[in-house]
């Protein structure tokens, strides 16, 4: 199972779960040139290893285990996997 990074961090792109992942399956980060543009970060399903250290390190509680995403924000589990699709 996989974590998911919902809608409230759009906006934030806070990068301390960048800072605490073991695997740097968070993208996009600082340093990426698609950071700017991004809406908000994501979580790359292949590569997590669901550690959960993201989830406390989030200060806007925007991320969530897969089976605990709230469901208003459901469709944030296609749009994650989109973004690494491309």
């Amino acid at each position: 199972m996989t974590f998911i990074i919902a809608e409230p961090c759009i906006g934030t792109k806070d990068t301390a779960c960048v800072d605490v992942c073991p695997v740097d399956c968070i993208h996009p980060t600082k340093d990426d040139p698609r950071f700017d543009a991004a809406e908000l970060l994501y979580i790359d399903p292949d590569e997590c290893i669901d550690c959960g250290a993201c989830e406390p390190a989030c200060p806007v509680e925007a991320i969530f285990e897969e089976d605990a995403l709230p469901e208003k924000w459901a469709n944030y589990l296609q749009i994650n996997a989109d973004y690494f699709k491309k």
